[in-house]
């Protein structure tokens, strides 16, 4: 049997606090929910998931280095960093497979603010607006692009 992609599942400040911060913006699924939907997801594509969150920008770019040697892909919904962090923006720009840049809301109907996204340079693709069951979609995503498609 083939060994499993392992795909680094990264989320950034307040997301901790999914469920009770603006669910009409951001849903009422928690976190907790969303890591087992991922959870389940990927079991069915046949891959394995780490599932991490921080509030602490540093924390995650230790963790994006580190993917390096560990990881196949990483899902990255950097919450505020995202339009941010240039940090963020070099550690994933050294991670060279595949990275999908993931947001619960749409930002482009939002602030104009949370239209710029510092980490998209180094995404291979970008998914925003489908609530929490963006995070299955990502991970579909990172499976076709782990295939070859």
């Amino acid at each position: 049997m083939a060994e499993q992609h392992k795909v680094l599942v990264l989320n950034g400040p307040n997301l901790n606090m999914l469920g009770v911060r603006e669910p009409e913006i951001y849903g009422r699924a928690t976190l907790a929910d969303i890591e087992a939907g991922c959870q389940k997801r990927a079991a069915a594509l046949g891959l394995s998931v780490e599932f991490r969150q921080s509030n602490n920008e540093g924390e995650l770019v230790t963790w994006i280095q580190q993917a390096r040697q560990s990881a196949d892909g990483i899902v990255i919904n950097a919450g505020a960093f995202t339009h941010t962090s240039v940090a963020l923006l070099d550690a994933l720009s050294l991670f060279e497979k595949p990275i999908i840049e993931l947001h619960l809301s749409n930002i482009y109907a939002r602030e104009e603010f949370r239209h710029r996204s510092y980490i998209s340079p180094a995404a291979s693709g970008i998914i925003c607006g489908f609530g929490a069951s963006g995070y299955e979609l990502a991970l579909d995503a990172i499976k076709r692009l782990l295939a070859g498609d």
